[in-house]
Formats: structure tokens, sequence, C-alpha cells
């Protein structure tokens, strides 16, 4: 077991999960942070797999992604520690900050400081959602990319269906469109 191993991946998660105000969607970035860009675990389409995998299954996203990511760098001791270091930074929030911010909620500087952090939190998911489309562009082309996330949008927001299924549908898209798109790249290639 690599001790320094461990501790980074202990310190990405907690990093991630403290400063993941607003829960998983903000937490999202932060991981990708973390795992992609500073330490190099693992490339922009694992993560984006992970991501949509990570989405269509139930419960907390960040705790989903840390165990897999921890298991798949640190074996079960990473599955562990990257789970353990999402979750305390939520209990040591909730025990001391959430009294204490409950009982002056009505306090302007509170107000203002919960409403300061949700543009942040917006321009970290706009630049992650701006990094898959230009990742989904140049794998799919941008009528594909355009015609999916209508018609996710359509499905999600409109028809009010569970972004699971929305999910899953693509992913099944994916496995079936995959393999046309593989063949059609390798035909243009010879």
């Amino acid at each position: 077991m690599d001790i320094n191993l461990q501790k980074e991946i202990f310190l990405s998660f907690f990093r991630a999960g403290m400063l993941g105000f607003g829960g998983g969607p903000s937490s999202i970035p932060l991981v990708h942070n973390e795992v992609v860009k500073r330490n190099r675990w693992m490339d922009d389409d694992e993560f984006s797999d992970i991501l949509a995998i990570g989405n269509s299954l139930p419960g907390p996203i960040i705790t989903k992604m840390a165990g897999y990511i921890g298991y798949r760098i640190g074996g079960a001791v990473g599955l562990f520690n990257a789970v353990l270091a999402c979750v305390i930074p939520t209990v040591l929030i909730m025990v001391i900050l959430v009294g204490f911010l409950a009982s002056k909620q009505d306090s302007p500087i509170i107000m203002g400081m919960t409403q300061a952090v949700t543009p942040v939190v917006g321009v970290m998911l706009f630049s992650l959602a701006y990094s898959f489309l230009s990742k989904a562009k140049s794998s799919l082309g941008w009528l594909v990319t355009i015609v999916i996330g209508l018609v996710s949008l359509f499905l999600y927001q409109f028809m009010n269906v569970h972004p699971a299924f929305v999910i899953g549908g693509l992913l099944a898209y994916g496995l079936l469109g995959g393999k046309v798109n593989l063949k059609n790249k390798k035909e243009k290639q010879k």
C-alpha cells in the first residue's frame, strides 16, 4: 500500500467535499479538477464515462464517483479513503455550521454569503458542461451533439423524464450507435 497515494486520494476528495457548496452538481467540477487536471489519474473521456454511469445510479454522485475512482486508483483502501474524505466535510459542516447558520438565517450577511456562492457554482458547472460539449462535438459532430442535447433538454425539462432514464437511453444509443460510428470512422480512414 502506497501511503503517499492514499494521502493524495484523501486530500483530493476532502477538498472536493469541503468546497462543493451546494451538493453533488457543484462537487463534480471540483472532483474533475482533482482527478483529471491536478493528479492526472484519468483523462476527460474516462471521467465523463464515470459521471454518466454514476448519474444513472441511485445515491449521491460524489460518493459514487469517489468510491469508483478511489478503488481504481488505490484499491479497497483507496475506495474507503475517498468515500470517507467526501463524507467527513458534510458531517463536519452539518454538525458545526448548520446550527449556527440556521440561527442566523435571516441575517443579511448569511443571505449574502449563500447568494454570492450561487454564481460561482453556475460558472463551474458551465465550464464543465462546455468541456463535455467540446468533447462530444469532436467525437459525434455538432449536429448529433446539438440534437442529443436538445432531445435531452426536452425530455428532462419539459416532459419531466427522470435523468436516469435520459442517461440510460443515451447509454443505449451510445452502445448501439457507437458501433456504427466506429465502423464509419474505420471505413473513412481506409
